[in-house]
């Protein structure tokens, strides 16, 4: 089985859904030029059909309208094969970007997390967190593949106040792992795969540790970490100019120990030539800023046999 996953960097289906144009791939909050949104989501649709994986995992999507349009309009006609089940289901994010998945094997059980709250999973508050208010920022999306078991994630991000976001994201992290160990009897021999947008910076400058660290230590194992360092970018921030890792894919020990030699891959085709680290061949249409397919790459892993 393939699996990839992509940050769609704010996908929604406009309202006037008759013409039935999406938004491109850019954030809401900043000026940009609505003219390259067509193109934006054709490449976003492109860089998917390369990968070619049997399940994608998607966020920043509006709501399954809009996976629906995508689907049928963009995806399909780049060429891709059918997705045959489509899943994005309500989040909590306020600007309404979803989780979602796409795929092309039978999908046994969905559930969506996004009503649960710290206390509902046993977990320590730090002060001034509202105990009621749900623990993800969007969701977190389970499902059933053959015998893995996926929980698709999009952690908060740093901004705009580094340290309230550590909480939220190092909450999120509690949670996802009190998820699996709920799930399973023991979470080290099961066949579990944390994939997604973790947002957790790259930089060991920072003042504050992992957010992310209860899902690491030994808890998992970091696919991306078998590439070498300067190797394993997915993102980069025009502001800072910093090359970062926010998309992760965190298995557990029994499934890195099936797949010892399963490195993901990173498809940065379709970043804006202003990522200029990359030095390959990109899509066609790909403008320095814009147009784009995203301002994640999408990351790609062989798990044969699933």
């Amino acid at each position: 089985m393939r699996i990839a996953s992509l940050n769609t960097q704010n996908m929604r289906l406009l309202p006037n859904r008759e013409v039935g144009q999406l938004h491109g791939a850019w954030d809401s909050d900043d000026p940009e030029d609505p003219s390259l949104d067509r193109i934006d989501r054709r490449l976003t649709a492109e860089i998917l059909h390369e990968a070619d994986a049997d399940l994608i995992a998607l966020q920043e999507v509006f709501d399954f309208a809009t996976l629906e349009h995508f689907h049928a309009r963009y995806l399909l006609a780049s060429g891709a094969r059918p997705y045959p089940h489509r899943v994005c289901l309500p989040g909590n994010d306020g600007r309404g970007l979803d989780v979602a998945i796409l795929s092309r094997r039978a999908l046994g059980e969905v559930r969506s997390h996004a009503t649960l709250t710290p206390g509902d999973l046993g977990l320590r508050l730090p002060e001034g967190v509202d105990p009621e208010m749900p623990v993800f920022r969007r969701d977190c999306l389970t499902a059933e593949v053959g015998s893995l078991t996926l929980f698709v994630t999009h952690f908060k991000s740093p901004y705009p106040d580094e340290a309230a976001s550590w909480r939220t994201r190092s909450l999120e992290a509690q949670a996802t792992r009190a998820l699996i160990e709920r799930r399973f009897d023991n979470p080290s021999r099961a066949l579990w795969l944390i994939l997604g947008d973790l947002n957790e910076p790259d930089d060991p400058q920072l003042a504050l540790p992992r957010a992310t660290a209860p899902l690491e230590q030994g808890f998992s194992v970091d696919l991306m970490a078998r590439m070498p360092r300067p190797e394993r970018w997915t993102y980069f921030d025009p502001h800072s100019g910093r090359y970062h890792c926010p998309d992760a894919m965190l298995a557990s020990p029994a499934l890195a120990a099936r797949y010892p030699d399963a490195v993901p891959r990173i498809l940065r085709k379709g970043l804006g030539e202003e990522a200029a680290r990359f030095a390959g061949a990109r899509l066609d249409g790909v403008g320095f800023h814009r147009p784009h397919a995203s301002d994640h790459a999408a990351v790609v892993i062989d798990l044969p046999g699933l």
